[in-house]
């Protein structure tokens, strides 16, 4: 996923009162101007406030609008470089922490969401390029807190499916392995949230195209997310999430139920 190093705070809420400044000086309210861009007047205060990121293409959008002469763009782009993620990790990111539901389908790794800390710096230690120790700890630890939506009061609903490999697989360990596989027993028990394995033995096999997050707003849109070797998108074309929509479907049912996969877990556990 590349860095996913949040940008620095202060500078983003800098950005905000910049917005604010320029939208009260052209007569906008945040609910005018959030109704001109079709986003809504909660995210203008959320940008405002320094808790969302404003992004370049709006940005450049709001300057011609409030005629400010190019200044949200470049403050945006005179932000510490070292702050910065990638555009489509900051919008997955953003959509994920505020999404009603999510649903995934992994077949090479446990869901980011479920990974126990030494899990996940298995998984990072094993990129290729390699990635520095800091660089690691950085990322660990902005997994780790993604994981908070789990356990929140307004948790979402989430759904996971994994082939069954994943399970398998003693990414980091021995000691490693069966710490995550007690972790994803325990989570697998959480309120709101539906994990099933697909077994290795099905004939059948919905997304052999590889993973995807499927996720829906509070404003109940569908987005989906993919990642590849190379690259990574956030799709919100209808149909594009149609798709992917179907294939989630299909796979939940080609996947053991919840409680046997509770089952497989405990055969699994019973083995160490």
């Amino acid at each position: 996923m590349g860095t996913t190093t949040r940008r620095n705070a202060s500078a983003m809420k800098m950005v905000g009162a910049l917005l604010a400044l320029y939208r009260q000086a052209a007569g906008h309210t945040q609910r005018s101007l959030g109704e001109r861009f079709v986003i809504g007047e909660q995210q203008i205060a959320s940008i405002e406030q320094g808790r969302r990121p404003l992004k370049p293409d709006l940005a450049e959008q709001l300057d011609q609008l409030l005629d400010t002469k190019g200044a949200l763009s470049i403050a945006l782009s005179k932000m510490p470089e070292v702050d910065l993620v990638p555009l489509w990790a900051e919008e997955f990111l953003d959509r994920e922490r505020e999404a009603i539901v999510i649903s995934s389908y992994e077949n090479q790794v446990l869901p980011g969401l479920l990974q126990t800390e030494a899990y996940a710096w298995a998984v990072f230690r094993s990129r290729v390029p390699f990635y520095d120790e800091d660089t690691i700890a950085r990322l660990v630890g902005a997994r780790v807190e993604r994981q908070g939506i789990l356990q929140s009061k307004d948790a979402p609903i989430t759904c996971f499916v994994v082939w069954e490999p994943v399970v398998h697989a003693p990414i980091g360990g021995r000691e490693v392995w069966a710490e995550q596989l007690r972790y994803l027993r325990a989570c697998s028990e959480l309120p709101g949230l539906m994990l099933q394995v697909l077994p290795l033995e099905r004939s059948s096999h919905a997304s052999l195209d590889g993973p995807f997050v499927l996720l829906e707003t509070p404003e109940h849109q569908r987005l989906a997310y993919t990642e590849n070797q190379r690259g990574s998108q956030l799709i919100a074309d209808p149909h594009e999430v149609a798709i992917l929509t179907q294939k989630c479907a299909m796979l939940r049912s080609q996947a053991l139920t919840p409680e046997d996969t509770r089952g497989l877990l405990d055969r699994l556990l019973g083995e160490q």
